[in-house]
């Protein structure tokens, strides 16, 4: 190799070590200037995020409310990807998910007689001024179409971004807890008539507690 090529490549190499290392130092700043932002959010300010993520949750679960399927959508961003997992199965776009929320309320939620949706826990970890986590715990009691009592329960852990002031699940984890039978049957009421047969599982996406 002649000395101008030997130049040459050594002068790429560096360039390419010091253009690496800029690289990792801005996203570590980037990192960085999450953590501290988050950090700076005082206990009022983080408490009024969750408090109204709570609040925005509650609203959109209302079972009372017309149009139960608008209303669950009205969760999701309008556009873009939205990952939803349960059951082994994940969908990745807002027109799956509503598909998979249109087939749970066809299928099961026109079913469920005088449901009322009971929110057992609810938990808001605040990651940034734009960024939270939600995990929740609900249960809907409900009659089924021959008058027995019936519960739907479980778990549904949600990521929620703000995007132009509006608090958004981009990522969401739903669990049925009528999957374990052990569990439904020490949780049974046995004093009262209650269906042994779990509520028929909708296509897709349900919403939590009946994916």
């Amino acid at each position: 190799m002649r000395y101008t090529e030997l130049r040459r490549d050594v002068s790429r190499r560096l360039a390419g070590f010091f253009l690496t290392g800029f690289a990792a130092t801005l996203l570590a700043g980037s990192a960085a200037c999450g953590v501290s932002s988050a950090a700076r959010m005082s206990a009022s300010e983080k408490k009024a995020i969750a408090d109204s993520l709570k609040q925005l949750v509650v609203h959109a679960y209302d079972l009372s409310r017309p149009n139960p399927v608008k209303s669950l959508m009205s969760l999701y961003p309008d556009t873009g990807r939205v990952i939803s997992a349960s059951g082994g199965v994940t969908t990745t776009t807002r027109p799956k998910l509503e598909e998979g929320i249109k087939a749970f309320w066809t299928y099961v939620g026109q079913n469920m007689r005088n449901p009322h949706w009971e929110w057992t826990s609810m938990t808001v970890d605040v990651l940034a001024p734009d960024a939270a986590v939600m995990t929740s715990t609900y249960r809907i009691p409900h009659l089924t179409p021959m008058g027995m009592n019936h519960v739907i329960s479980g778990a549904w852990t949600a990521v929620f971004q703000n995007r132009g002031g509006r608090w958004v699940i981009i990522q969401e984890h739903l669990s049925d807890l009528q999957s374990n039978l052990n569990v439904q049957m020490n949780q049974m009421d046995m004093t009262t008539p209650t269906t042994a047969t779990p509520t028929p599982a909708a296509p897709a996406h349900h919403p939590p507690g009946s994916h």
